[in-house]
C-alpha cells in the first residue's frame, strides 16, 4: 500500500468584518445506477430517446400498477457500498416520500429513509501526493428519479418528459466532514472514479447521471471541534442546500459564493434561513428556490406495495468476490511493481481504461519508460486532439513495441518520436517500419567514430572552446547526430566526443 498521511480536514477560512469564518460542507450525491431497466419497471434507461418513449405504466403512475424491484439495481447498490467499505444492510425497506411535481406522476417518490440498503462507509480523498483525507459516508439508499420539465420550447407552456421517471438512483450521503470547495470537488471526483471502476454508474455529469446537492454552512473557528465532541449540529450553523450541481468547477464556485453570502448576512445581524437554492451559472451566484423541507414535511411512510427487502450474506459475499481492483489499490501496485511516482500512478489509474492500456504496454517492458510514453506522448497527443484512450489509433501492442525497440537500443529517443508519429498516423508494426525505412540506430562504433572525427576536424576553433569549457562539448554531439541523421547511439557519440576532446 502507499505510505499515506491522513490529515484532519483543513477548513477554508474566510475573513469577515467581525473575524474569521470556516466552511462546513456535506454532500448528497445522486448517482444513476448503471442498469438497462428502471428501479421498479422494465422500461429502458437509454439516454437520448424520444421524449416519453421509455415509460412503463408504473412509471406514469397509472392506477393499479404495482412496482416490482429490479434485482440488478439492488446488486449495483451493494457493489457500490462494498467499494466504499460500507456496511451492507441485509434488511432494508422502501418508503414513500410525498410531494408534487409535474414530472412525478405518482405524486410521491419511492425512496429509503428509515432503513437504507447501505450504512456507514468512507471515501479516501487524495489532496496531494502522499496526503489524503477521510470523508465519512453516512448512508447510501436507493430511490426513483423524477422526470424532466422543459420550459424553453414554448413561451406560454412547459413540457414534461417522463423518460427519467423511475430510473434508479443511489443517493450517497456524506457526513459534514468536508471543509472547503476544492475538497468537495475532489470528493465527488473520487466517488465518480470508484463507481466507474465498479461499473455501477457511468459518472456522466453532462447527461445528469451524476449530480450533487451541496449543503453549506459557516461557523466560527473552534465550533467544528465542539460539534465533533458533542455531535450537536447547532455548532455548525444553519445550512443551505444547493441543488443539482453537475460540474466540479461549478461546485467550487457555488460553495464559495454561498459561504460569502451567509457570512455577509450573519455579520449584518441577520439569520440564515434554511432553504434550497440554485446556482446561477451566468451570474455566478446562488438564488433561493424554496424553503428547505424537513422529513416530516414529506409525510414519509412505508410503501405498502413493497415488502421489506431482504438479501442473503452469501449473495453479498459473491458480489464482493467479483469486485475489481479499485483505484487506490491499483495505484499502490503501480508504485511498487513498476517503480512509478505516486503522481504518474495517479494519472494512469484515473480511469480504468487508462490503467488497463498502460499495463499492456508495460508487460515485458521497463515500467517507468512505458509510463513516460503513455503519459507524455500518447495521452498528450490524445488530449490535444480531444480524444480519450478508447479512441487511440495506437494499440498497446504497438506502443509496447516502440518501448521495446528503445530498450533494446534499436532506436534512439529521437527516432522513437518519429516512429510514434508514423504509427499514430499510418499504423503498422513498429519493428517492421524501422527495418523498411532504415530507421535502426547506428551502433557500429567505427562508423560513429568516423563521424566524430569528421566533425572535430572541421571545427578546430570550436574544439579550443570546448576544451576550455567542457559544457560546450554538447555542440559536437549535436553535430554528429545531425550528420548521422539522428541514427547514431547518443551515449556512444557522447563518450567518443569526450574522449576525442580529452575531456
Amino acid at each position: 500500500m502507499l505510505d499515506l498521511t491522513y490529515e484532519a480536514p483543513k477548513p477554508k477560512v474566510i475573513a469577515g468584518a467581525t473575524g474569521d469564518w470556516e466552511l462546513v460542507i456535506g454532500l448528497e450525491v445522486h448517482a444513476q445506477v448503471a442498469t438497462a431497466a428502471k428501479l421498479f419497471s422494465g422500461a429502458s434507461t437509454l439516454f437520448g430517446a424520444e421524449p416519453n418513449s421509455n415509460v412503463a405504466f408504473v412509471d406514469a403512475g397509472m392506477p393499479g400498477m404495482l412496482p416490482v424491484i429490479n434485482e440488478g439495481c439492488v446488486a449495483q447498490a451493494v457493489r457500490t457500498g462494498l467499494g466504499l467499505k460500507a456496511q451492507i444492510n441485509l434488511r432494508s425497506a422502501f418508503d414513500r416520500k410525498n410531494y408534487f411535481y409535474p414530472d412525478l406522476p405518482q405524486g410521491y417518490q419511492i425512496s429509503q429513509l428509515y432503513h437504507p440498503i447501505v450504512g456507514e462507509g468512507e471515501v479516501i480523498v487524495d489532496m496531494a501526493p502522499g496526503i489524503a483525507r477521510r470523508v465519512r459516508i453516512e448512508r447510501i439508499h436507493l430511490e426513483q428519479d423524477a422526470g424532466k420539465s422543459i420550459h424553453d420550447m414554448d413561451p406560454t407552456m412547459s413540457f414534461v418528459d417522463l423518460n427519467r421517471t423511475g430510473v434508479a438512483l443511489m443517493e450517497i450521503v456524506s457526513r459534514p466532514d468536508i471543509r472547503g470547495p476544492e475538497e468537495a470537488a475532489a470528493y465527488v471526483l473520487k466517488l465518480r472514479q470508484i463507481m466507474r471502476y465498479l461499473g455501477t454508474c457511468d459518472g456522466n455529469m453532462q447527461n445528469g447521471n451524476l449530480r450533487a446537492d451541496v449543503n453549506v454552512s459557516v461557523c466560527r473557528p473552534g465550533d467544528y471541534e465542539r460539534y465533533q465532541e458533542t455531535q450537536d449540529f447547532s455548532h455548525l450553523g444553519t445550512r443551505c442546500e444547493i441543488k443539482n450541481m453537475n460540474s466540479m468547477r461549478f461546485i467550487q464556485l457555488a460553495i464559495d459564493h454561498e459561504a460569502r453570502r451567509q457570512i455577509a448576512i450573519l455579520e449584518d445581524g441577520g439569520a440564515i434561513v434554511q432553504e434550497t437554492r440554485l446556482y446561477d451559472v451566468e451570474k455566478g451566484e446562488t438564488r433561493s428556490m424554496r424553503s428547505k423541507e424537513e422529513a416530516h414535511d414529506y409525510r414519509y411512510f412505508p410503501d405498502p406495495d413493497l415488502l421489506p427487502l431482504e438479501i442473503e450474506q452469501g449473495w453479498v459475499d459473491d458480489i464482493e468476490a467479483s469486485l475489481p481492483e479499485l483505484p487506490d489499490a491499483k495505484k499502490a501496485r503501480f508504485v511498487s511493481a513498476f517503480g512509478l511516482s505516486e503522481y504518474d500512478a495517479s494519472v494512469l489509474t484515473a480511469e480504468a481504461e487508462n490503467a488497463a492500456y498502460f499495463e499492456e504496454v508495460a508487460r515485458g517492458n521497463d515500467g517507468k519508460l512505458a509510463a513516460n510514453w503513455v503519459i507524455n506522448e500518447l495521452f498528450g497527443r490524445l488530449k490535444k486532439e480531444g480524444h480519450d484512450i478508447t479512441e487511440s489509433p495506437v494499440t498497446p501492442a504497438q506502443l509496447g513495441g516502440i518501448v521495446q525497440l528503445i530498450t533494446k537500443g534499436d532506436i534512439s529517443g529521437k527516432i522513437a518520436k518519429d516512429l510514434f508519429e508514423i504509427v499514430y498516423t499510418e499504423g503498422g508494426d513498429p519493428a517492421e517500419i524501422v527495418e523498411a525505412r532504415g530507421m535502426r540506430q547506428v551502433t557500429d562504433t567505427g562508423a560513429i567514430e568516423a563521424a566524430v572525427d569528421d566533425v572535430i576536424a572541421a571545427n578546430p576553433a570550436q574544439v579550443e572552446k570546448a576544451q576550455a569549457n567542457p559544457k560546450l562539448a554538447g555542440w559536437f554531439v549535436g553535430q554528429v547526430m545531425k550528420a548521422t541523421g539522428g541514427k547514431a547511439n547518443p551515449a556512444a557519440v557522447n563518450a567518443l566526443v569526450m574522449a576525442k576532446l580529452g575531456l
